[in-house]
C-alpha cells in the first residue's frame, strides 16, 4: 500500500476517505495522490471539444487548484508525501486511467453507506470503481479518526478462483496488524454441514502467510444479511470481499452483492477483484 488514490470531490465523505488513506499511508510509509475530476456541464470525452471556450475551462480548473492546494494543507497529511492531479474526464473513466498508470495500490473513496453513494459520485460511477476496479477499493462511511482495523471480516466461499485475490487480502490484513475473521456464510439455497465448510476452509488458507486469523461458519436467510449479521456479532471494525466485475460474483455472492453490502454496510468495505 505504498501509492494510494483518494479521489475528492470536495465534499465531507471525500474528506472521511482522505483521513483513513494518510492514516493508512503513514502505518506503511506510503504516498498519496489526490485526485479531481473536473466534469464541466455536458461534458463529453474532450472537454475542450464539448463548447466550453478556454476561459471558462482555466477559470473551473483554477477554483479547483486553489481548493486542492488547501486540501494538501490539511493537517491529517502532514509527514505524508502527497501529489495532486486535475483531470478532465468523466469519474469513473479518469479514476481507472489514473490507478492503472500510477500503478496505485489502493483506491480509498467516501460514501454516503447506506443512502447509496450520492456526495463522492453521481449515479452508477462509484458502483461502477468497486466492481470493475483491478485494484483495491476501500470505502468509507464516516468520519474515522481512528482507523485502527483489528477485526477484519473476509466472506467467501473459498474456492480455487478466489486465492489470487485473497493473497492480496492477507497482505492488506498483515500490513493493518489485523486479525482476519474468515467466514462462509450458509444460506438455505447452498447449505454445507459444518465438517465440509470447515474442511474447505482448513484446506484453502493452508498455504498462506496469515498473521492472525480465525475461521467460522454462519448460517443466514442469504450471503448479504449473513455477512452484515456476521459482523456486527464479531463487532467488525472492516468488511471484505472478492469481485468478479463484469463476468458477475462468483456462485457464493450472488447478483450485485458488492454493490450493496458497500451501501448497505456502516462498517468500511474493502473489494478485492478476482
Amino acid at each position: 500500500m505504498k501509492k494510494i488514490l483518494v479521489p475528492t470531490d470536495f465534499s465531507d465523505y471525500a474528506g472521511y476517505a482522505l483521513k483513513v488513506a494518510a492514516q493508512i499511508a503513514k502505518k506503511n510509509n506510503g504516498e498519496i495522490m489526490l485526485l479531481h475530476m473536473l466534469e464541466l456541464p455536458h461534458q463529453g470525452s474532450d472537454a475542450i471539444g464539448s463548447g466550453h471556450d478556454i476561459p471558462e475551462i482555466m477559470l473551473f480548473k483554477n477554483a479547483a487548484i486553489k481548493r486542492l492546494e488547501d486540501l494538501m494543507d490539511d493537517e491529517c497529511l502532514e509527514n505524508i508525501k502527497v501529489s495532486e492531479i486535475i483531470q478532465f474526464e468523466l469519474a469513473f473513466d479518469g479514476i481507472m486511467n489514473i490507478s492503472k498508470k500510477n500503478d496505485v495500490d489502493l483506491i480509498v473513496m467516501g460514501s454516503h453507506g447506506a443512502s447509496g453513494f450520492k456526495e463522492m459520485f453521481i449515479g452508477s460511477n462509484a458502483e461502477k470503481v468497486v466492481r470493475f476496479s483491478e485494484i483495491p477499493v476501500l470505502v468509507v462511511k464516516k468520519d474515522e479518526a481512528n482507523f485502527d482495523i483489528n477485526k477484519f471480516v473476509f466472506a467467501s466461499d473459498f474456492t480455487d478462483e478466489i486465492k489470487k485475490p485473497f493473497a492480496k487480502v492477507v497482505d492488506f490484513a498483515n500490513k493493518l496488524d489485523a486479525e482476519l475473521h474468515l467466514v462462509m456464510i450458509n444460506t438455505p439455497s447452498s447449505f454445507k454441514p459444518t465438517h465440509v465448510a470447515q474442511e474447505i476452509m482448513n484446506g484453502f488458507i493452508s498455504n498462506f502467510p496469515i498473521n492472525k486469523f480465525s475461521t467460522h461458519i454462519y448460517n443466514d436467510v442469504n450471503v448479504e444479511s449473513g455477512i452484515l449479521n456476521f459482523a456486527n456479532y464479531v463487532k467488525a471494525d472492516l468488511i471484505g470481499m472478492s469481485t468478479h466485475g463484469r463476468k458477475g460474483l462468483s456462485h457464493f455472492f450472488n447478483g450485485s452483492i458488492s454493490e450493496d453490502l458497500v451501501n448497505h454496510s456502516a462498517r468500511p468495505v474493502v473489494t478485492f477483484k478476482i
